[in-house]
This record gives structure tokens, C-alpha cells and sequence, in this order.
């Protein structure tokens, strides 16, 4: 399995002298029988990781625990609060900056984390530099060139899309399981007041059946190749 943490020195990073810093943001919450508390901050360091080695960026360690709140119900889940992440990042861009880094690129894995959003908007207003990645249009251009059979709204947890970057970056956390665990729940108008447990008994829904390693793989490169306009953003501003 790719490590988590970065391992460069600030030797190497003097020398790479990058205009950008790349932050994954994760989770620790539930994701059925079958994938790891973790599966978000793997997913999020996955595709930072890959954008580091395809760009000249630094790359920064993830934020582990974020806004879960949705699957308080299911064991092992954490979460802070929507502040408290606010706080996190922009105390992360304040930091770095200082450091040489003119820009922060957020690389979020979990859905959950609406605050992002606000963040970036308010960051940039202020003066700070920011981006969110991938964006909705991002995803929706890797689902098609991976050719997932599932919708972005049909595949909300642990579904497809998941199970198939885990199969193919790191197999040995995937619990047997995931072939017979579809659940679909395509009404949850009332997710942000009733959480996840009124639309799922197992925390899955989504279609893991349908996930391949190859389908993995594709999904990452194009999320790299993506990455580029972000890059152009900054290097036009």
C-alpha cells in the first residue's frame, strides 16, 4: 500500500520550491462491513498523491477526521464540527504560505464536508489563494472514462467508485463482502435532518458490486489530468 504520510525533506522541497500545496481531507466514518473507517482519507491521499507525482506541488499529510455527522449512528465513526474544520484549513493555508507555497489546493474524499465549499469561496475573497478538487465536473469526466455503470447520486458510500480506487491502490484492506452488498436509495431528501441510518441498514448505498481495480486506475488518471487546469488557474492569476 502507498504510505499516507509524505516522506520528502524540507531539502527536497527547497529544491522543488512548488507554487502549490496539495491538502487531502479524509474521514473516519463507516463504510459497510467490507472497507475501513478510513476509506476517505485513503481515497483523498490517493489522488493527491498521484498529482504529486505528476506535478510540482507540495504535498501535504491529510486531515483525518472531518464532518461525519450523517453516520454518527454506525460504530467507529468521528467527526468535528464544520468550524473546526473552517478553522483547520485556513490556518493551513496561513501556515504554508509563509513557507513559500503562493496556493492551496483542497483534495476532499468525503461528500459530507459541504463546509469546503465556504471556505475556499470566503479564502479566496479574502485574499488567500484556494481551490477544491475534484469538483463535481471533475468526477462526473473520470466516471465516464472509467465507464462506471452507476450514477454519481446512485453511488453515494461505498459504492462502485470507492471499492474500485481501493482495489486498485490497496486490496488488503477490502474485507470479502462487498460482491453482495448493493443497496439502492435513490430518495433521501431528508438525509441532512434523519442521517444515514433512515436510508440504510448497513451504511452502503451504492452498488460495490460493480467495482474493478481497472476501473480504479482509471478513474485516478483522469482525476490527474484534471488536476492540470487547476495549475493553469493559479499560473493565469
Amino acid at each position: 500500500m502507498t504510505p499516507l504520510l509524505p516522506t520528502a525533506t524540507t531539502t527536497e522541497e527547497r529544491q522543488r520550491n512548488a507554487q502549490v500545496a496539495i491538502l487531502p481531507v479524509g474521514s473516519f466514518e463507516q463504510h459497510g462491513d467490507y472497507l475501513p473507517l478510513s476509506t476517505d482519507t485513503i481515497v483523498a491521499t490517493l489522488i493527491a498523491r498521484q498529482i504529486a507525482d505528476a506535478y510540482p506541488v507540495l504535498l501535504l499529510p491529510p486531515v483525518t477526521i472531518s464532518c461525519s455527522h450523517e453516520h454518527s449512528a454506525w460504530p467507529g465513526t468521528v467527526s468535528i464540527s464544520a468550524r473546526t474544520l473552517h478553522a483547520i484549513v485556513t490556518d493551513v493555508y496561513d501556515s504554508v504560505t509563509r513557507s513559500g507555497p503562493a496556493a492551496l489546493v483542497v483534495v476532499n474524499g468525503h461528500g459530507g464536508n459541504y463546509v469546503l465549499s465556504n471556505v475556499v469561496q470566503e479564502g479566496n475573497a479574502e485574499g488567500r489563494r484556494m481551490a477544491l478538487f475534484p469538483s463535481r465536473e471533475d468526477w462526473n469526466e473520470a466516471r465516464a472514462a472509467a465507464q462506471l455503470t452507476s450514477s454519481m447520486h446512485e453511488d453515494m458510500h461505498a459504492g462502485e467508485l470507492e471499492t474500485s480506487l481501493l482495489l486498485h491502490a490497496c486490496p488488503e484492506v477490502i474485507r470479502p463482502g462487498y460482491h453482495s452488498a448493493d443497496w439502492i436509495a435513490d430518495d433521501r431528501r431528508h438525509l441532512l435532518t434523519k442521517g444515514m441510518q433512515a436510508y440504510t441498514d448497513s451504511g452502503v448505498i451504492g452498488r460495490p458490486s460493480l467495482a474493478t481495480a481497472e476501473k480504479g486506475e482509471v478513474l485516478l488518471d483522469s482525476l490527474t489530468k484534471s488536476f492540470a487546469d487547476v495549475l493553469d488557474l493559479f499560473a493565469k492569476s
